[in-house]
């Protein structure tokens, strides 16, 4: 009788482990899923779940890193991507796990057309990272002039300061042999000067 009982067993525990292994597969969250995308560029997948009515998971957060999607592709320097996901209403303003939005990433890439579209998109110009670093200041220890000029033509603070307590404007002054960033730093001060006396340039009518 053990016998006949035992086939039995087995044939009722795989037919467990076949139902079961579907099923887990169910446990991923949304999120799991939307930002498993994000990464596959399955751009199929990606639409599909934004276009559910009164869906959030733009905005889903990496529960490991705590990148967003926005954070994902603007690493990958794929301003397709940046501007699809910004119209779908992902908010560049997510820090990660270690404090960086997504226009952080895009100035420490020197991604110009990203900075652009996230600026665009409704970007802080002027947010930190947990070590304080803006996005100019990282501009600068990179030397990158096309970066600085934007991002100070964007307002960014040349005078906030990171955590050691320096600001752009003083990486800037230690890289002495640097004109081309001091001259950046230079007309910017002289255009926010001019602005805050009213003057301006060119015809009036």
């Amino acid at each position: 009788m053990a016998s006949a009982v035992f086939p039995k067993f087995v044939l009722a525990l795989g037919l467990a482990f076949s139902v079961a292994a579907p099923v887990s597969a169910q446990f991923y969250s949304d999120g799991y899923n939307f930002l498993k995308a994000i990464r596959d560029r399955d751009g199929e997948a990606v639409t599909k779940v934004l276009n559910e009515p009164g869906t959030v998971v733009v905005n889903t957060r990496d529960i490991t890193t705590g990148e967003t999607a926005l954070h994902i592709v603007t690493a990958r320097r794929d301003v397709a991507w940046v501007k699809f996901l910004a119209q779908k209403g992902a908010n560049p303003n997510i820090r990660d796990k270690e404090g960086n939005t997504p226009l952080q990433i895009a100035a420490s890439l020197g991604f110009i057309d990203g900075v652009e579209a996230l600026l665009k998109a409704g970007a802080n110009v002027d947010d930190n990272n947990i070590a304080g670093e803006t996005p100019l200041i990282s501009a600068v220890h990179k030397r990158d002039v096309g970066m600085v000029r934007l991002l100070l033509a964007n307002n960014a603070n040349p005078d906030r300061n990171d955590n050691s307590g320096r600001s752009a404007r003083d990486y800037v002054e230690l890289l002495s042999g640097n004109g081309l960033l001091l001259s950046e730093f230079t007309k910017a001060d002289e255009e926010r000067a001019a602005s805050d006396s009213g003057v301006t340039y060119g015809p009036s009518f």
